[in-house]
């Protein structure tokens, strides 16, 4: 399908008269000869994941089609822009602002397709008046006054407010299925299902989330996820104005399926063993060439550049964990033990490093060797400390992965450290 296609004047004045209708609700409810009520349907468009970061974990739209015509209007409520006011201070500071927007149904396909994502639609069956309530709803959503809101990725996204459309078009039904039903997941398992196959973003998200997402959540809020809401309206019941019990999707519809994309797990990753498998080969590696080169120049500045390169790495991670718990909105990021072994403090390795692997002085580089050791051994007992708080409920934290990769190398670092403090001394 082409990213852009040029429809006729027709189309065109219909999608005017249907943004009128839906700005206005008036013509739909006077009824027409052609355009009546039983001409709506309402459908719930499932779009995969996309390369973007942000895209990884899904989206959903809500979709009013015209039947007479298969023309139809694509209400997004997950719409945000680069080019917003103070967009990326709003970002760094948890000020997040999304807004409601509807456009052609046909654009959102041939873009989507076009970025290779899946689209899926899915047919809810409702009644007429069900539907007028669902567009008089939408088009309030995109009101300018009332289009803006406050996103959180958790608790308040494109998703769960096609969750709360969904309870409203069945009287509330929905929340009482699921309002109160115990999830699959904690919030923390949900979202690594969508970053495993990629081992950065997943480690480096997976350690600046803290112990909030941990906790047993309900079906309701596991459906922040655009894919969750599919998975129970498929299985959802719910009782008609009729009195007669009806399921909520009466049809399915592939527009388009993705080629080469990773798939999304059915259940999280145990990923700990193998970062700990990888820490143990670098800590391994590091002690080989401790003890193989140690006498040579060239190790000294070897061991202060790598010294420095983990100060770096492990220093801003520290100081954006630092930053996003104490001084910003984040709330997902509070209360996270990981700030007991990676924190600013760690960005002291990078003039130690530099002073390790190429200051002439020896006094100097005998500072460096015992500033650094400490500096690992607190890295050291602030992570096993953390692992002995796994066993209190209250302070429980899946940052497995993070002591698989953190404790490891710290041991590395602080024998190697402590046999050049002995020597020198």
């Amino acid at each position: 399908m082409k990213l852009f296609d040029i429809k006729p004047l027709s189309r065109a004045l219909f999608f005017l008269l249907l943004l009128l209708i839906f700005s206005r609700g008036q013509i739909f409810a006077q009824g027409g000869p052609n355009d009546t009520p039983e001409a709506l349907s309402a459908k719930l468009a499932l779009i995969g994941p996309g390369d973007e970061l942000y895209f990884w974990w899904g989206h959903i739209g809500l979709v009013v089609e015209n039947n007479h015509t298969g023309d139809a209007l694509f209400f997004d409520w997950g719409v945000f822009d680069f080019n917003q006011e103070n967009f990326f201070v709003n970002f760094a500071m948890g000020w997040l602002y999304y807004y409601c927007a509807a456009t052609p149904a046909w654009m959102n396909y041939n873009h989507l397709s076009y970025t290779n994502r899946d689209i899926i639609l899915y047919t809810l069956d409702l009644s007429q008046e069900k539907i007028l309530e669902i567009i008089r709803f939408a088009e309030y959503s995109i009101l300018p006054e009332n289009r803006t809101y406050r996103y959180h990725h958790f608790r308040d996204n494109c998703a769960t407010r096609i969750r709360d459309v969904i309870d409203m078009a069945v009287d509330g039904q929905f929340k009482a299925a699921y309002g109160e039903a115990p999830g699959r997941f904690t919030l923390r398992e949900h979202v690594r299902r969508h970053t495993w196959f990629n081992p950065f973003f997943d480690w480096i998200l997976n350690f600046w989330m803290g112990q909030g997402i941990d906790r047993p959540v309900r079906v309701w809020d596991e459906m922040f996820l655009p894919s969750e809401i599919i998975l129970r309206v498929l299985d959802f019941e719910y009782i008609g104005e009729d009195g007669q019990i009806r399921p909520l999707v009466r049809g399915v519809e592939t527009v388009n399926l993705s080629s080469g994309r990773p798939v999304v797990l059915d259940e999280p990753r145990i990923s700990w063993p193998g970062m700990l498998l990888f820490s143990l080969v670098i800590s391994l590696i590091l002690l080989f060439l401790y003890r193989r080169f140690k006498e040579q120049r060239a190790y000294r500045i070897f061991l202060g550049v790598t010294n420095s390169c983990f100060g770096l790495f492990f220093g801003i991670t520290g100081l954006m964990l630092f930053f996003m718990s104490f001084f910003t909105d984040h709330d997902y990021t509070f209360h996270n033990s990981n700030i007991f072994f990676v924190n600013p403090l760690f960005l002291a390795a990078i003039p130690l490093g530099i002073s390790l692997g190429f200051s002439k002085s020896d006094k100097k580089r005998f500072i460096s060797v015992k500033l650094l050791r400490i500096l690992w051994l607190s890295v050291f007992f602030g992570g096993s400390m953390t692992m002995a708080l796994k066993l209190f409920p209250a302070y429980y934290q899946q940052n497995q992965v993070s002591h698989a990769l953190l404790l490891p190398l710290a041991l590395g670092m602080i024998i190697i450290l402590t046999r050049i403090y002995r020597w020198k001394t």
